[in-house]
């Protein structure tokens, strides 16, 4: 594997309390297989790998306006954000876990979707950038990671998902993304990542 580390930035997908959290709104759904996976561990190598080599780092946290105004629930998913009132933007709910905290040169952005695209002005800042290759990695597999990386691809990035570096309900659900997203992206491990960025 290649990489152009001026032209790369690092997606690091939904890293927040609610979702990956211990004590998270999510944490029934999630929490198992992040720690079964050591996918916190795994991301941390990945994101200190990528800074050290001078790649732009980009955090993105799906949060919502105060009282849930800029949710639609048009997505069962969603449905569950508006019974639990979880992952409110500006509240320790929607800041990313501690493992994994954003430093100064990283971006920190929030949108009310499941894609990192959709609702946000990721696109537009990622071109301003020179960017033309996105690294994923995150949580869930088969939601955020997937849904942004098909998004990416559809506006005409490069698009590689860290397998290692990703987590879903549960293996089977993960396997079956990485699966097919093998025919959508590239798909690579964090070790192969680190390498291409030494």
């Amino acid at each position: 594997m290649e990489l152009n580390k001026a032209t790369t930035a690092f997606l690091a997908c939904h890293w927040e309390n609610d979702v990956v959290g211990a004590d998270g709104a999510f944490a029934p759904f999630f929490r198992a297989e992040v720690e079964r996976r050591d996918v916190i561990n795994v991301a941390k190598r990945v994101l200190d790998a990528a800074r050290g080599a001078g790649t732009q780092v980009v955090y993105t946290r799906v949060a919502f306006a105060e009282g849930h105004s800029d949710l639609v629930t048009n997505i069962p998913l969603l449905g569950v954000v508006a019974q639990q009132g979880s992952l409110l933007n500006d509240t320790p709910a929607t800041e990313i876990i501690d493992e994994l905290k954003p430093e100064a040169d990283d971006w920190n952005l929030a949108n009310p979707k499941v894609s990192a695209f959709a609702s946000s002005d990721l696109d537009e800042r990622l071109r301003s950038a020179g960017i033309d290759t996105v690294v994923i990695l995150g949580v869930a597999t088969n939601i955020s990671v997937e849904s942004t990386g098909r998004s990416a691809g559809d506006l005409g990035y490069r698009v590689i998902v860290v397998e290692d570096a990703c987590a879903a309900a549960d293996q089977a659900t993960h396997d079956a993304t990485i699966a097919s997203f093998g025919l959508l992206g590239e798909v690579a491990s964090a070790d192969e990542v680190i390498a291409a960025l030494a």
